[in-house]
């Protein structure tokens, strides 16, 4: 048994070339080795790489209906951007699949990030990469969206579509009024379609670059928000710590994918971390809004 076990881990013998070099039966040399297991003859240990945190990914998907997480190492809990990014990226760049149809938010810095660690597809993808949520503003900040949409999409040897509007507008009308309008209408209509989705999770307080895009709330608006139990929102749709979602006028004046749509996408990656969003991911969370979580180690340890 201990030959058996040698000859095969040791030397990396297939069990057809031990059989023949032992005059055994390849079902023998089979039985042989899970009875070295089973006496723990054999032991196996997995190393588990430095900066990878397989224990609390599993205690996770134990806690959310979550169908993969990916946690990363990050210097600091307050800021880990650049750390999530780069873990989006690689994710992205290892799990797309052909002909995929990519839901992309609009004014998230984390998306960003990802994006610029992003390293061009060398192979055909045939990929769309959707704008999901308005991304018209502020010229300084609309760059950014813009970026987002169409360097993905260059990326990933894709075809982009921008969505031509802001992501929150005066009025219920107003939205009517956009959403009447061929070009919106066309991209508005691909958002069932999306097979994967990418989002930022954002607490109640906007970021800067939202804030900046001029797609927010008033003050007053986000104290209504908050009245109603608010912790955070994707694409601007909001839902209290229960991941409910928060209904009010506030709603109607967005242009984006709703959360029973994103909910229905195949994969759907929240991309979020640091302290000051853990009620929000919690939320997103606890709604089934996402399947995918890719956060920090930090963030990961308050989840639970």
């Amino acid at each position: 048994m201990s030959k058996v076990a040698r000859l095969y881990y040791e030397q990396e013998l297939n069990q057809s070339q031990i059989a023949a070099q032992l005059y055994l039966s390849q079902s023998t040399v089979s039985r042989l080795l899970k009875r070295a297991q089973k006496e723990q003859i054999i032991r196996i240990l997995i190393q588990t790489p430095p900066g990878t945190f397989p224990e609390l990914e599993a205690q996770l998907l134990r806690s959310y209906p979550l169908k993969d997480v990916i946690v990363v190492d990050c210097a600091h809990p307050q800021n880990p951007v650049r750390e999530i990014g780069a873990a989006a990226a690689h994710y992205v760049e290892t799990t797309l699949n052909q002909r995929e149809i990519i839901g992309i938010s609009s004014w998230s810095s984390t998306l960003l990030t990802m994006v610029d660690a992003m390293h061009p597809l060398t192979r055909e993808t045939e990929a769309q990469v959707i704008q999901v949520l308005g991304g018209m503003g502020h010229p300084d900040a609309e760059a950014h969206a813009v970026r987002l949409t169409g360097r993905l999409a260059t990326l990933v040897n894709g075809r982009s579509k921008f969505l031509p509007a802001p992501g929150v507008v005066g009025s219920a009308e107003s939205v009517r009024v956009l959403q009447d309008d061929q070009f919106t209408n066309e991209v508005l209509a691909l958002f069932d379609n999306v097979t994967l989705a990418l989002v930022g999770i954002g607490a109640i307080e906007p970021s800067d670059l939202l804030a900046r895009s001029g797609n927010v709330f008033s003050p007053d608006e986000l104290a209504i928000l908050k009245a109603h139990g608010a912790v955070g929102d994707l694409c601007l749709r909001f839902f209290d710590q229960n991941g409910q979602p928060v209904v009010t006028d506030l709603n109607d004046r967005v242009i984006g994918i709703r959360l029973e749509q994103l909910k229905q996408v195949p994969r759907a990656v929240g991309i979020a971390g640091g302290t000051d969003k853990v009620a929000a991911i919690r939320g997103a969370l606890c709604g089934g809004w996402i399947n995918v979580l890719i956060t920090d180690k930090f963030t990961a340890e308050k989840l639970l």
